[in-house]
């Protein structure tokens, strides 16, 4: 027999007369004798461990304590999964193969039985949730027959728990069982969404998962995971938009209460662009209606407008974007896409009253400003007489002006230049303007829609 190592000698040391008169200790066994075989066992199999000599560690210490001791160290575990792990994949005998992957079951399902006392023998706890993802793993990796329904129960739990925190590879697993199981049943309903689910959360803790990566090739391999996941739901053939409203369609009035559920049909249909579909608007009107903020209702607004070509209807989620939006710019920004729906529907009126209100919430809105001067470009004639009406455009040009001065975009630079260009070539006469006692620098009031004062120049 090895003499003892030093890691045994402290450990009995430390027990003293408690070992020696037989007392139970739940970790090393009962009296002296089992403690001692405990613990030389320990330092036995350890040395083998870190030479890699896994056979001998097998064979010299481990096999004895995990069988006799559980809870003597947490590296029971640790080290029986790389002793199980290696020796199953140098053995070439069907058989002792099998063995080794039952006994390497085992080993994870002993560790989760006896999990929280081990947590309190070390400096950092393992949650649940990654050893029950690392024995799914090794239960599809070092297995010649896995169960698909197991491996995939294993996984969703160890997922649900673990969310962002997951190791990369249980998410992969997760979706290539899930696809598997989608395979095995096409036309089952409830499997088809658990895989949409599947996706939807593989696909969103993914990214967390590798904005943690310090260590470069973990983060690759993360990155590579999270291709794989793609492709996973890409290539399974449940990703078209007609499928999604089969699914969800018949739902959504039953789950119109349930926020979460609302959630994730407009989060997955927006991944498939399918905003078209009729689930998508009623899954995304309840959650709004529930949780309604400017973001949401800024998106129904556009969504109303570009799939259903319903500007009533966009306009009344947008006047709702713009009561629940707190940045006066963005309030701005909701009231000039309102002054541009009513002035497609003709409502000059709508559109210069929601133009003044973006002007009033932010002051250098250089579009609101050019909006404002082409309406009143094309309300010109107010007087009766040519040369005054022509004087109207002294005010649009106004318009323009502010819009340069206040707004730096270049595109808002761009388009007030271009249109003051055009503008200028309906000014009155210099001639015109004398035979009627008007010089640069007189004030004009230009009554009619306009309503407004102007400086001639």
């Amino acid at each position: 027999m090895k003499k003892i190592g030093i890691f045994a000698i402290a450990l009995l040391a430390a027990m003293g007369a408690k070992a020696q008169d037989g007392v139970e200790d739940g970790r090393y066994g009962q009296g002296a004798d089992s403690v001692k075989k405990c613990l030389e066992s320990i330092s036995i199999y350890t040395e083998y461990v870190k030479t890699n000599n896994y056979k001998d560690a097998y064979e010299n210490g481990w096999k004895y304590v995990f069988e006799n001791h559980p809870l003597a160290q947490y590296a029971t575990y640790t080290n029986g999964v790389k002793i199980l792990r290696a020796l199953y994949k140098e053995e070439t005998d069907a058989d002792k193969k099998a063995q080794y992957s039952e006994e390497l079951m085992y080993v994870y399902e002993r560790r989760l039985k006896f999990l929280d006392d081990l947590n309190k023998i070390v400096q950092n706890p393992t949650p649940r949730y990654e050893v029950l993802g690392l024995y799914a793993h090794d239960y599809l990796t070092v297995n010649p027959k896995p169960e698909l329904q197991k491996a995939y129960t294993m996984l969703r739990e160890a997922v649900d728990a673990g969310k962002e925190n997951t190791l990369y590879y249980v998410l992969a697993d997760l979706m290539k069982v899930s696809q598997q199981r989608l395979k095995s049943k096409k036309d089952d309903d409830a499997v088809r969404e658990a895989f949409l689910q599947d996706y939807l959360d593989c696909s969103t803790y993914i990214i967390p998962v590798i904005e943690a990566q310090t260590n470069e090739k973990v983060k690759e391999a993360a990155e590579k995971t999270k291709e794989n996941i793609d492709a996973y739901f890409i290539n399974s053939g449940a990703a078209t938009c007609d499928d999604l409203q089969a699914i969800y369609g018949p739902k959504i009035e039953d789950n119109k209460d349930d926020l979460e559920y609302l959630t994730k049909v407009v989060t997955l249909m927006s991944m498939l662009d399918c905003k078209s579909s009729d689930a998508y608007f009623a899954a995304a009107e309840y959650a709004h209606a529930i949780s309604p903020t400017a973001k949401t209702a800024k998106s129904l607004g556009a969504l109303y407008l570009s799939k259903r070509e319903d500007t009533d209807k966009a306009l009344e989620f947008y006047e709702q974007a713009a009561t629940l939006e707190e940045d006066p710019e963005a309030v701005s920004d909701i009231y000039y896409t309102i002054a541009v729906l009513w002035n497609s529907k003709k409502s000059i009126d709508k559109c210069r009253q929601y133009l003044n209100k973006a002007i009033q919430a932010n002051s250098k809105n250089g579009n609101a400003y050019i909006l404002l001067a082409q309406l009143y470009a094309s309300k010109w004639e107010w007087s009766g007489d040519p040369v005054k009406d022509k004087c109207a455009f002294f005010a649009v040009l106004d318009k323009l002006d502010t819009a340069k001065r206040v707004d730096s975009d270049p595109a808002v630079q761009k388009r007030a230049n271009e249109l003051i260009a055009t503008y200028k070539e309906h000014l009155p006469a210099s001639s015109d303007l004398f035979m009627l006692s008007i010089k640069s620098g007189d004030k004009m009031e230009i009554k009619g829609w306009i309503n407004e004062t102007t400086t001639i120049r």
